[in-house]
């Protein structure tokens, strides 16, 4: 029977991921098969998780996904002794409507799983007004239980000693308390952390997060806080129709961005994945029968994905005969040009008439909901998708049909629709779910 946490905070930056990695290595270092999940639809955290567990971390999605997507998704804890939820953002933070089984917000997946939360407080700035916040939290929702609290980044024993003071005071308990430590930060970019597989030096960091969080924080204690769990069985799966039976899935640092619960689904359900890199100038295998071009960093290689052209003729002589999907990333590189940060305008694969620009960079951020107009890989005309986007292009032209009608959380239309040419379609979203 496995132990099951939530790791929370009251806002994002607080130090949740560094926490997740340091105790799920810690853990595995003392022989304990260790299990982590991601709530929400961060698509970066999971690589990390699976460098610190040497097992497939996954996103759960209450506002994507129903319960018992989630149950599926988390049933493949059942053979470990600590299973791990890594929260997103504040610990009730989500958007205003409800979507499929709550608001996307981390206290829902707490809820459902019955899982006590692990609230990472960083009290810098203030004292006892930290064991506040940690008790606003406490109380905010009866069925979400707080295990415990670590403090991050204390300045001073002192400092320490009279947030301790307060959280004791308010019957919350402290598992430890980290100091600052500059070697265990996570370097960053414009979408969040840069990824595992770019750092060479991430095993040694985790270690090394592992070792301090081992000294500053009563492990035994936070693993007795968890809750034992045993899941239960899902009624149903993932109910995920692959895109086609053979997929060339563009694969490298500029085609990075896949929910690894997706590919999974789209191999259980027999389906085939061939990877190509397009910055290493491959072509798609000739031998599938759908191309899909994830998202990731092509404003940061646009300069060498228009110089290969092995890699845009081959990709634009399967356009003619099969169908080519992308997302976000891999959607402006189907578009015709791409402008960069420093306003160098790089021609693209032409498949679509979409043009972006990263010159004048604007955030887009946030779920969507998308009505197919017309059927892409995997999906029907009139399916209903749910997605995140999240990215800082400006559209510069979108004159292609429009793939779909895309609402955001609250139901407010959005311009960023997609778009459809012959065999080419593209979407500004990630596909997290389709709506049952």
């Amino acid at each position: 029977m496995a132990a099951g946490l939530v790791i929370s905070a009251p806002a994002s930056g607080v130090g949740k991921t560094t926490l997740t990695l340091a105790l799920a290595r810690a853990w595995r270092n003392r022989g304990l098969n260790v299990q982590c999940f991601k709530s929400g639809p961060d698509y970066i955290d999971p690589a990390f998780h699976a460098a610190a567990t040497g097992r497939v971390s996954v996103n759960v999605d209450s506002w994507a996904m129903d319960r018992g997507t989630i149950a599926h998704l988390v049933g493949r804890g059942t053979d470990a002794d600590v299973v791990l939820a890594e929260g997103s953002m504040g610990l009730f933070d989500g958007v205003a409507a409800r979507g499929v089984s709550g608001t996307g917000a981390t206290a829902d997946i707490a809820e459902m799983l019955g899982w006590p939360v692990l609230l990472v407080i960083d009290p810098s700035g203030q004292a006892q007004t930290a064991a506040a916040i940690a008790a606003g939290l406490r109380d905010y929702r009866a069925g979400v239980q707080l295990a415990g609290v670590v403090l991050n980044r204390v300045a001073s024993p002192r400092h320490e000693d009279l947030v301790r003071r307060a959280l004791n005071d308010a019957g919350i308990a402290v598992f430890g308390a980290l100091p600052r430590h500059a070697e265990i930060s996570l370097p960053k970019r414009h979408l969040g952390l840069v990824q595992a597989e770019e750092q060479a030096e991430i095993g040694k960091l985790i270690d090394e997060a592992a070792r301090f969080v081992a000294e500053h924080v009563d492990l035994d204690a936070v693993l007795r806080s968890a809750a034992s769990w045993s899941p239960q069985p899902a009624a149903n799966g993932m109910n995920v129709t692959p895109p086609g039976q053979r997929i060339a899935l563009a694969r490298d640092a500029a085609f990075s961005f896949v929910y690894p619960h997706m590919l999974e689904a789209w191999r259980a359900a027999g389906a085939e994945i061939s990877t190509f890199s397009p910055l290493a100038d491959e072509a798609p295998d000739a031998s599938a029968d759908v191309c899909w071009l994830p998202g990731g960093y092509p404003e940061l290689h646009a300069g060498k994905i228009a110089a290969n052209a092995r890699f845009r003729s081959g990709l634009c002589a399967f356009a003619d005969t099969r169908p080519v999907h992308g997302e976000c990333g891999g959607y402006m590189v189907l578009g015709t040009a791409l402008t960069d940060a420093d306003g160098i305008r790089h021609e693209m694969t032409g498949l679509l008439g979409l043009e972006t620009s990263f010159a004048k960079r604007r955030m887009h951020l946030g779920y969507r909901l998308a009505s197919l107009a017309a059927p892409m890989p995997g999906h029907q005309a009139g399916a209903r998708l749910r997605g995140h986007e999240f990215h800082y292009s400006t559209i510069l032209a979108q004159p292609d049909t429009p793939l779909a009608v895309v609402h955001d959380a609250t139901g407010a239309v959005i311009a960023e629709t997609g778009s459809r040419r012959g065999l080419a379609t593209g979407t500004f979203f990630h596909l997290i779910a389709e709506d049952r």
